[in-house]
C-alpha cells in the first residue's frame, strides 16, 4: 500500500486508557500519540484499577519502541503494521485558537489532530476518541473523528438473548417433558437456525407448552423445572431460566440482562445462596461510576460513608431475601454475612485477589470494559462461578455504551460456549407500577 493511501489515527487519551494494545489494531495504518495524551497518561500510572494497568502497559510498549524517530518519522510498531510517533504540542492553529481554550488538553489534541490534517492533506486523518463531545468538536472545524470500534458489538439489537421460542411442536414431544426422564433427543425437534450450548426454549403445542434446555454435551432437550430458591420463586419463564442457569453445576459463567427491576441480581443472589454449601465464599461486587465523573473522595464522609450509595441496591436485594426467609433462615443470612462466608464489596476491592471455589455475582457489569470483563474471568480458579448481571441500555460510564462495553462483548464473544449460558429477562417483576413506568416514561 503507498503511504498516500494509508490513513493516519490521532489517539486521544481515553482509547489508550480503554485499550493499551490499541496501537496494535490499526493494521498498516499510521498513528499518531499527540504529547498532551503521554502528559495524561502520567496521571494514571498509580493505582490498582483497569486504567492504572492501562497506562502503565501502553508506557511500557512506547518505551520498547522508543528511538530518535519515535518523534520525527515514527517508528514501525511491528510485522504488517503501520508506523507510530508522537507529536509534540505546537502553536494553537488560528481556527483552533478562535473557538476553543487552550486551558483544555482536550483542545490541545484536536489542535494537534488539525494540524497533523492540514500538514498531511493527501491523506486520511482521523482523531480517535471515545469522547463523544471531542468528536463533535472535531467534525465542527473539519477534522474527521470516530469511536474506538475494535471490541464494538456491531448490532446490540440483534444480540443473543438466550432464549427462544418454538411454536408448532410435536405433542407428543411436549408430553415427554412432564414423564421421565423428561427429556428427549434433540434431533426429534426440527429447528433453525441450529441450537446453541444452555439455549433455553420455550416448546408450544396446540394445548400445552414446556420450558426446556439444549444440553449440546448429551444432544438432549431437558425439562426445565420452576423452583423456589431461599425463598424467592421465579415469576416468569426468563426468571426460571436465569435460576435454571446459576443452579446448573456444569455452567461456570453466566450473563443475565435486562431492565431494572427485571430481577436479575436477586436471581443470582437467591441462587447462589441455595447452593452456598458448594462454594467456599459468595461474593457480590460492582463497578463505581463516580456521580458526575468525580472521584469518590468528593463525597463526604469516612470510605463507608463514601461507599454506602454504591452498594446500597446489592444490600436490598439482600434484604428482600431476609424478609422471604423465616427467622431461623433470616438468621443464617445474617451469619453468613458476619462470618463473611456472604461479602458485599466495590469491585475494585476484588481486583487483584485469587477466586477459587467462590460464586462471584458481578452486579452492573455494563459499567465495565471488555478488558475489565476478561481481567475478572480469568482470575476464575478451580470450581470458581462468575454470574455477570446488567442492562446494556442503561450505562453510566462516560466513554462506553451499549455497542462498546464489557457485557455485551462478553454475549457476543461468549455464545455458543459449553461452560457460558446467558438469559435476557425483559418482564419487569417489581411491582405493577414500576412496570407501568418502565413502559411509558
Amino acid at each position: 500500500m503507498s503511504s498516500s493511501n494509508k490513513k493516519i489515527f490521532v489517539l486521544d487519551t481515553n482509547v489508550i486508557l480503554h485499550d493499551s494494545t490499541c496501537i496494535h489494531q490499526f493494521g498498516e495504518h499510521d498513528i499518531v500519540v499527540p504529547i498532551t495524551v503521554l502528559e495524561e497518561l502520567d496521571n494514571f500510572k498509580k493505582g490498582n484499577d483497569s486504567l492504572n494497568f492501562h497506562a502503565r502497559e501502553f508506557s511500557r510498549t512506547l518505551d520498547s519502541l522508543s528511538g530518535d524517530k519515535l518523534f520525527n518519522g515514527g517508528v514501525a510498531i511491528g510485522h504488517g503494521l503501520g508506523k507510530i510517533s508522537i507529536k509534540l504540542d505546537p502553536s494553537f492553529d488560528e481556527s483552533i485558537a478562535a473557538n476553543f481554550s487552550s486551558e483544555k488538553p482536550d483542545h490541545h489534541i484536536l489542535n494537534i489532530g488539525y494540524q497533523v490534517a492540514k500538514e498531511f492533506s493527501d491523506r486520511v486523518v482521523c482523531l480517535v476518541t471515545k469522547d463523544v463531545n471531542l468528536r463533535m468538536k472535531a467534525k465542527a472545524v473539519g477534522l474527521l473523528a470516530q469511536d474506538y470500534k475494535n471490541d464494538h458489538v456491531s448490532d446490540v439489537q440483534q444480540l443473543y438473548t438466550g432464549t427462544r421460542i418454538v411454536e408448532e411442536v410435536d405433542p407428543e414431544l411436549i408430553t415427554k417433558m412432564y414423564m421421565p426422564p423428561y427429556e428427549f433427543p434433540s434431533g426429534e425437534l426440527k429447528i433453525e437456525p441450529p441450537l446453541l450450548p444452555n439455549e433455553y426454549l420455550i416448546l408450544r403445542g396446540e394445548r400445552k407448552s414446556a420450558l426446556a434446555v439444549y444440553d449440546d454435551e448429551l444432544n438432549l432437550i431437558k425439562h426445565v423445572d420452576k423452583v423456589p430458591a431461599f425463598g424467592i420463586t421465579p415469576r416468569n419463564a426468563e426468571q426460571t431460566y436465569a435460576l435454571d442457569a446459576i443452579l446448573d453445576e456444569n455452567v461456570h459463567l453466566v450473563s443475565l440482562t435486562g431492565k431494572a427491576g427485571t430481577g436479575k441480581t436477586l436471581i443470582a443472589l437467591a441462587g447462589a445462596l441455595k447452593r452456598k454449601k458448594s462454594y467456599r465464599q459468595i461474593l457480590m461486587a460492582r463497578p463505581i461510576v463516580a456521580l458526575s465523573n468525580k472521584d469518590i473522595g468528593f463525597l463526604p464522609g469516612d470510605i463507608h460513608s463514601k461507599l454506602d450509595p454504591y452498594m446500597k441496591p446489592l444490600f436490598d436485594n439482600l434484604g428482600v431475601i431476609e424478609h422471604a426467609q423465616g427467622d431461623i433462615k433470616r438468621n443464617q443470612v445474617s451469619k453468613l454475612v458476619e462470618d463473611r462466608k456472604l461479602v458485599i464489596e466495590p469491585l475494585s476491592y476484588i481486583r487483584g485477589r485469587s477466586l477459587v471455589n467462590t460464586f462471584f455475582i458481578v452486579d452492573e457489569a455494563q459499567n465495565l470494559t471488555p478488558h475489565e470483563i476478561k481481567t475478572i474471568i480469568t482470575r476464575a480458579g478451580e470450581g470458581t462461578k462468575i454470574v455477570f448481571t446488567g442492562d446494556i441500555f442503561q450505562i453510566d460510564h462516560p466513554y462506553l455504551d451499549s455497542h462498546s462495553n464489557g457485557l455485551s462483548y462478553l454475549i457476543e464473544k461468549m455464545k455458543g460456549q459449553r461452560l457460558y449460558a446467558h438469559v435476557n429477562l425483559t418482564k419487569g417483576e417489581r411491582s405493577e407500577l414500576a412496570d407501568l413506568a418502565g413502559s411509558l416514561l
